[in-house]
C-alpha cells in the first residue's frame, strides 16, 4: 500500500468531521437500523426492495464512518499559521485583473472546502497556484474560459 498523503486540516475543520462522526454513528445509525426493522415486518426480504435499500445504506453509513475515523486518526491541525506565505488557515486576497476587484479566499482542508464560502483547498486550480507564494506575486490559473490573472494583495490568518 502507497504512502497516504497527509491530511491538513483547521481545528474548525477537525471539530466538524469529529461532530459529523457522532451523527453518523448515533442518530443516522439508529434512522437505518429503524428502516431494516421496518423493511423486515414487510415479510420475506428476498425480494424485498426497501430492505435491499436499507442495507445498502447502512453498508455505506459504515464505510462512511470508516473514512472519517481514517481521516481524523491521520489528520494533522494546522496551529502554526504563519502570514507570510499562502498556506491552510490563512485568507487570501487576490487582485483579479480581467475584473478589476479584488476577492477573497479562506485556505482550508480538502475536506473542508465550500465554494460557496469563498473556502478553497491547496489542491483546487487556485488553491494550487496561490499556495506557497507571498504578498505582491501575480499568478495565473488556468480556468474553464482561459487564463485568470491575479495579484497576491493581502495575506493573514483567518479568524
Amino acid at each position: 500500500m502507497g504512502e497516504r498523503e497527509e491530511i491538513l486540516l483547521t481545528e474548525e475543520g477537525y471539530k466538524k468531521l469529529e461532530e459529523d462522526l457522532k451523527y453518523l454513528k448515533g442518530t443516522k445509525k439508529m434512522e437505518i437500523a429503524e428502516k431494516i426493522k421496518t423493511a423486515r415486518e414487510f415479510g420475506d426480504i428476498s425480494e424485498n426492495s426497501e430492505y435491499d435499500e436499507a442495507k445498502n445504506e447502512q453498508a455505506q453509513l459504515e464505510s462512511k464512518i470508516i473514512e472519517i475515523e481514517n481521516m481524523l486518526r491521520t489528520a494533522k491541525i494546522v496551529e502554526k499559521i504563519s502570514t507570510r506565505t499562502v498556506g491552510i488557515g490563512t485568507t487570501v486576497t487576490l487582485y483579479d485583473y480581467e475584473f478589476d476587484e479584488n476577492v477573497a479566499y479562506h485556505i482550508v482542508g480538502a475536506t473542508e472546502t465550500d465554494s460557496a464560502l469563498n473556502k478553497i483547498s491547496k489542491e483546487s486550480p487556485v488553491g494550487k497556484a496561490i499556495y506557497g507564494r507571498k504578498k505582491g506575486e501575480e499568478v495565473e490559473v488556468v480556468i474553464p474560459a482561459g487564463v485568470a490573472k491575479y495579484r497576491i494583495e493581502e495575506i493573514k490568518k483567518t479568524v
